[in-house]
Order: structure tokens, then sequence, then C-alpha cells
């Protein structure tokens, strides 16, 4: 196996962890209709997630690099990517918050439901985001 391939497994890798961002608006739904224990451990196993899916935009934006160096593609496609990985690196850095005000709000008994709006929000407009990535990666050609 060569680096190259190596790379690519890695970017696959990184791939799979991103799903989690598509799923996201979806999984939300249910945890705010459920009791106040449950809520708690739903967001803090959706805070663990979002971490998860952290490393994986940071595995992604790594091993592109490197395959980016290593053929051609056009510039606008190269930009394009770019600025969707910072946009949805930046989304989930800014869910981070929330999620930890929703945990301890709801430790606190206090209401969290602008917590959780905010949260959902911000993964619809995450999700959105990933799919633009999906789109733009089997479509390079489409801005050459």
């Amino acid at each position: 196996m060569n680096v190259y391939q190596f790379v690519l497994f890695l970017h696959i890798l990184g791939s799979l962890a991103l799903g989690f961002y598509l799923i996201l608006p979806f999984v939300l739904g249910p945890v705010f209709k459920l009791a106040t224990p449950a809520q708690e451990g739903a967001v803090t196993a959706v805070r663990t997630a979002n971490r998860f899916g952290q490393y994986g935009l940071v595995i992604q934006l790594l091993s592109g690099g490197y395959m980016m160096s290593k053929e051609e593609y056009p510039v606008a496609w190269m930009v394009i990517v770019v600025v969707l990985f910072v946009a949805a690196g930046a989304l989930s850095g800014i869910i981070g918050k929330p999620l930890r005000l929703a945990i301890e709000g709801i430790r606190q008994k206090k209401e969290v439901q602008a917590h959780f709006n905010k949260v959902r929000t911000l993964s619809t407009v995450l999700a959105i985001v990933v799919l633009l990535i999906v789109f733009v990666m089997v479509y390079p050609n489409l801005f050459a």
C-alpha cells in the first residue's frame, strides 16, 4: 500500500465521521421530547459525537489537502471546497456552546429550549453544508 492509498483511506474514514452531521437534525427532534434525565444523556452523546465529527473534519481537511497536491483540480473547485470545510468546521464548533449550555441547564433544571432551538438550526445548516461538500466532491468537473 502506498502513501496515497493510505491517505485516501483516512479521507474515507473522515467522510464517514461527517455522516453524523447529515443525521444530526433528525436525531435532535426526538431528544427534545424525552424526559429530563434522558435529555441530559442524549445531549451529552450528541456533544461527544460532535467532537468526533470535528476530528473527522480535520482528517478530511488534511488528507484532502494532500490529495489535492497530487492531482490537478480546478482552482474554483479548490476554493469552494476550502470555504465549505471552513464553514462546516465553524458551524460544528459553534454548536458546541449551546450543547454545553443545554447540558448545564438540564442539570440545573432550567429552561433549555432556546439552546435546543439554536442547535437544531445550526445542525440543519451544517447538514446542508455537508451535503454541498458531498456534491462538490462527486462533481469536481462542474467547476472547470
